[in-house]
């Protein structure tokens, strides 16, 4: 393998542990707001007890989310100095704003978050909470404004081969940045909705029968349940805008070749670019051409309009668009079906948690981490499906890439991801440890419970 290949790998690699972590804190923050509001509102230590268990779940998701991005950002240098050297006066302000607003907003806020709960009043802690939940959303808006406008550049012109903004205004409300944020924050929710409901029930299994666990519990499933229907119709919105700016990868990700109406929706099949055909294809008539064009003949392009006069071709690799799209939305089914039947079953005579069995307790337990798995597979989908172009239209992958030995990119490589393996494994240990451990009764961490001395609807009125 060549340097471009083994720079794209290390940078799939790098982004891939890192949006991990963000994933779940972007919505995480907002879910402990809204324990901690509840709390102040009623005084009930049932809100304060799934705050002070998911602040811990919040401050390693936060702790591993900064030191990769830090990691992540290197790689700008050392691979791929051409994307810096073309579009750095574009990319170079927006990520500005995103490290000042995570690092003079949310680190600053997050000690008082994390340890100034009987050391400071009440208001500024509640206060502290909304800021670092704030501040992480700020910072996923700055990060998809850029990788929204590397797909849909506007505001700017070329200078002797080097972009310069003409709009700011334009640059950061590119035609793709409000579906991708939409569509990212959502994503984010349902990331840390189904981590709660997972690990709650994971807790009622094994004991820890308490009234924060099931709090923690029917809140994570009811945001799932009501936001997957949401995040559908955005997902649908978003298709619309990459069929108009980007067809080639709308082609990729349903496998079309030709151009030409009445498409079917492909449910299944192997993609052969060589023979430039699918085989063993299992569809649905006319579906893919009624979800694209909303009309049931509407014409499609397919991926041979994406071939130059010399033979390149100008659309990307089609069996991992094709596949990733599909684990994607079927993993989004999945988590559509085991919320809704575990919402029925807590409507079911209003019993609330009560009325979950112990197979939908399993089951919730075994879709803990399913918002990576639908993640990461979007992820792959939309960054994947641009090339080879890193910005639409300006400039290539290739283009971009550090002249460094292929050895060297290599051993670091490896490198990465064996630390990368390690660390994941650590955080998922440590997830599930603190959630024995909070079962048990034992002492999870740090102090962020009221005072003795007083009473938490007395906490509340401070």
């Amino acid at each position: 393998m060549d340097t471009l290949i083994l720079s794209r790998m290390q940078f799939a690699a790098n982004i891939s542990f890192h949006i991990l972590f963000p994933t779940i804190t972007i919505a995480l923050g907002w879910i402990l707001l809204f324990f901690k509001l509840r709390f102040n509102a009623t005084g009930e230590e049932r809100w304060m007890a799934a705050y002070r268990f998911w602040v811990k779940i919040f401050a390693l998701s936060f702790a591993l989310g900064v030191v990769s991005g830090i990691t992540m950002s290197f790689q700008f240098g050392t691979n791929w100095p051409g994307f810096m050297e073309t579009v750095g006066n574009i990319a170079g302000p927006l990520l500005a704003y995103e490290i000042m607003t995570a690092f003079f907003l949310e680190a600053v806020f997050l000690g008082i978050m994390l340890f100034g709960f009987s050391r400071v009043p009440n208001w500024l802690h509640t206060t502290a909470t909304f800021l670092v939940a704030f501040g992480t959303l700020m910072s996923a808006f700055w990060i998809i404004v850029l990788n929204s406008w590397m797909h849909t550049p506007q505001g700017f012109e070329m200078i002797d081969g080097v972009a310069h903004a003409t709009d700011w205004s334009a640059i950061i409300f590119n035609p793709s940045m409000p579906y991708r944020f939409v569509h990212m924050v959502l994503a984010s929710f349902l990331t840390a909705s189904f981590l709660i409901a997972g690990i709650s029930a994971f807790r009622l299994l094994i004991g820890g029968e308490k009234d924060g666990v099931r709090t923690a519990l029917k809140t994570g499933v009811t945001v799932a349940a009501l936001l997957i229907p949401v995040q559908i119709f955005v997902g649908d919105m978003h298709g619309l805008n990459t069929k108009e700016y980007q067809p080639a990868k709308v082609a990729a990700m349903e496998g079309h070749w030709e151009t030409g109406g009445n498409v079917p929706l492909i449910l299944f099949a192997i993609p052969d670019q060589e023979a430039r055909t699918n085989h063993y294809e299992v569809g649905i008539p006319n579906l893919a051409s009624f979800i694209l064009t909303h009309t049931w003949d509407g014409e499609l392009q397919g991926l041979n309009d994406f071939v130059a006069e010399d033979g390149t071709e100008l659309h990307p690799r089609v069996a991992p668009v094709f596949w990733s799209f599909r684990v994607m939305v079927g993993t989004g089914l999945l988590m559509l079906l085991v919320s809704w039947a575990a919402a029925a079953l807590m409507m079911r005579r209003r019993r609330g948690v009560d009325g979950l069995n112990r197979p939908i307790l399993y089951a919730l337990v075994g879709m803990s981490f399913s918002g990576w798995l639908a993640t990461l597979a979007g992820w792959y989908t939309t960054e994947i499906g641009r090339q080879p172009w890193l910005v639409q239209g300006v400039m290539t992958t290739k283009q971009a890439v550090a002249d460094v030995p292929s050895p060297m990119v290599l051993s670091t490589l490896i490198a990465y991801l064996v630390v990368y393996a390690l660390l994941l494994g650590a955080y998922i240990f440590v997830i599930f440890s603190l959630a024995r451990r909070a079962s048990r009764g034992q002492s999870i961490g740090t102090r962020v419970a009221p005072e003795p001395d007083k009473s938490p609807a007395t906490v509340a009125a401070e």
